[in-house]
């Protein structure tokens, strides 16, 4: 009876709406085991509980509980399901949801809200903005990608230092990363913040070179990274008891009612920690790894501030495409249905397919016998590609566009896209979409495959000026790949500008550029020359002015050689200039600040 007892003081029972009501009350951290009345609690992570509340001793602020989904009207959605379910409530707000009786996980998720919650009450810390997470259990083709955890919870941030990008480092590090099985929730290349870099590196400030050590990583372009853990691989178990996820520690005493036979099951494998990653693959030293919740969740609002946002509303791209007929008839009423859709367009193209193109928007019709004349009429002609922005937006896109042929769309989505614009010589829906967010991902860098051109702000461009365009930059959407800051003599000039060196007036192109530091960039998106000679304007100042005045140098230029920035005119000198300045060689050229 002893054992008994123990086992309710540790979980207390909800089984109606009133007692849930009443455990939202609860002070700090209360971690709920959703359950099924046929099948009862999960007795496999009764042991973990334990060992958390015997080991934390933080009666006051951590509480376990079980739920009954039957009895709860809060709990509907997630009634009738055989996985365990276990939520997070934090002072009354459910701010985590695990799937599954993944003890390891649940682990550090309780100790990680903990340790926040103890640095909240001692004032050493301001609450956490936690984003409440909706209580749905929907199948991953139905949430578009996978369960929903609340941000800033178990994300490493990364940072790779700035000499490993400037030898483009990152991108095997990146590479690394994603086929290890970790998830890289957002990226961007970016100067860091002293201030951030001085509490990120905290632990080295009494270092003798501490201080030459934020001068660098300041001065240079970093790359961060947010990485989360990706599904961990299956392995099968044979009967087993549950067990502590800490092998050599001793059993736990299990009450006599739990003595019992489990199923042979399919368990998740314990994948190493990134760090520990990174070592194996000895690129530790190009890159520093950060995994202390709170830590990440501040660092995140400042370098990602609308990251949060994008995965609580489940904001997505996806791929559209528009096929031939309705392109040519209808495009402009099918825009202003997107539009009113709340979709934001990010690219549009017209583009005429190539053969693996035309086989990835017909693959819905491989089976038909039409097949062979479809990819011949949709190579043939041009079609209209987009990318789409929006909540929920791979799912709202296909549900808009309708089933896959006009007859089922008349059947079962009278309203689709698929019946207004039901035209052409096929029986076939007119419109294509991505069919998940990692295939929109993929799709769109095939569609809209990135470039990269060489941009340089010149010596004349202030700091604060400088900073300007930069921030232009990175608003019109383009990637800053690469970055450095050198003294452009002539023997580097030439590189730049090899195609006019027998130009009479090279000799003031040269003047002008050895006055001061030049900034030489790497910048990338699809369609990257001709986006950034648009947005740099004509090469006289005055002239932009007139035809172009929001343009760069319309705004920082003043006169024709101090025209503030210069840009590859064409992909073949974007690519020369770009192997020119960016090599191994020229590494030692690289002013350090």
């Amino acid at each position: 009876m002893a054992s008994k007892k123990r086992e309710i003081q540790l979980q207390s029972v909800i089984n109606s709406q009133s007692l849930w009501d009443d455990m939202l009350l609860n002070k700090g951290l209360t971690v709920i085991d959703v359950y099924q009345a046929w099948c009862g609690p999960c007795k496999a992570v009764q042991a973990l509980f334990r060992k958390l509340k015997n080991e934390l001793n933080e009666d006051e602020i951590l509480h376990f509980a079980v739920a009954e989904a039957d009895s709860i009207v809060t709990l509907q959605p997630f009634r009738d399901k055989c996985e365990p379910v276990f939520l997070f409530s934090l002072n009354g707000k459910i701010v985590a949801k695990i799937q599954g009786a993944n003890a390891p996980l649940i682990n550090r998720k309780v100790i990680g809200l903990i340790e926040e919650e103890r640095k909240v009450i001692a004032g050493e810390m301001a609450p956490p903005q936690y984003v409440e997470i909706p209580l749905v259990d929907e199948s991953e083709d139905e949430l578009g990608e996978g369960q929903y955890e609340s941000v800033g919870e178990f994300y490493n941030m990364v940072i790779i230092k700035p000499d490993a990008v400037l030898r483009r480092k990152h991108i095997e590090i990146k590479e690394k990363i994603v086929k290890e099985g970790f998830i890289i929730e957002a990226h961007d290349n970016m100067f860091l913040p002293e201030e951030l870099v001085r509490e990120f590196y905290i632990h080295n400030a009494d270092q003798p070179d501490f201080e030459d050590f934020v001068s660098f990583v300041t001065s240079g372009l970093s790359c961060v990274l947010i990485t989360s853990q990706g599904e961990e691989e299956e392995v099968f178990l044979e009967e087993t008891q549950p067990q502590s996820d800490a092998e050599d520690e001793e059993p736990f005493e299990y009450p006599e009612e739990t003595h019992v036979k489990f199923a042979p099951m399919v368990s998740k494998k314990k994948r190493d920690s990134l760090q520990d990653y990174l070592e194996r693959q000895h690129i530790a030293e190009f890159c520093d790894v950060e995994d202390d919740m709170s830590k990440v969740s501040q660092w995140i609002d400042i370098l990602f501030p609308d990251f949060k946002t994008m995965k609580s509303k489940n904001i997505q791209k996806t791929l559209a495409l528009l096929r031939p007929d309705v392109y040519e008839e209808s495009k402009d009423d099918v825009l202003k249905i997107i539009q009113n859709e709340g979709f934001t367009i990010l690219m549009q193209r017209q583009i005429s397919l190539s053969e693996e193109e035309a086989r990835t928007v017909c693959k819905n019709y491989e089976n038909e016998e039409y097949f062979n004349k479809l990819m011949a009429f949709t190579c043939s002609n041009p079609s209209y590609a987009l990318v789409l922005l929006r909540e929920n937006s791979v799912e709202h896109w296909k549900q808009l566009m309708g089933p896959k042929t006009v007859e089922e769309a008349f059947a079962s989505h009278p309203e689709s896209l698929c019946v207004k614009f039901a035209t052409g010589n096929f029986p076939i829906n007119q419109f294509y979409g991505s069919s998940s967010k990692a295939a929109a991902a993929k799709e769109i860098e095939e569609f809209f495959p990135p470039q990269a051109t060489l941009a340089l702000i010149k010596p004349h461009v202030t700091q604060e000026q400088r900073l300007e365009i930069l921030k232009t930059i990175k608003e019109a959407g383009f990637e800053l790949t690469l970055l450095k800051e050198m003294h452009l003599i002539p023997e580097h000039a030439n590189k730049v500008y090899f195609k006019i060196t027998g130009k009479d007036f090279y000799k003031n192109v040269l003047e002008v550029l050895s006055s001061g530091m030049s900034i030489i960039m790497v910048l990338t998106k699809w369609n990257a020359v001709a986006e950034w000679r648009r947005m740099i304007g004509p090469v006289d100042p005055e002239e932009a002015k007139l035809l172009s005045p929001d343009s760069l140098r319309a705004k920082y230029g003043i006169d024709i050689l101090k025209n503030a920035v210069h840009g590859a005119t064409n992909i073949y000198e974007a690519e020369t200039t770009i192997s020119n300045m960016f090599t191994e060689e020229n590494e030692e050229d690289v002013e350090e600040h």
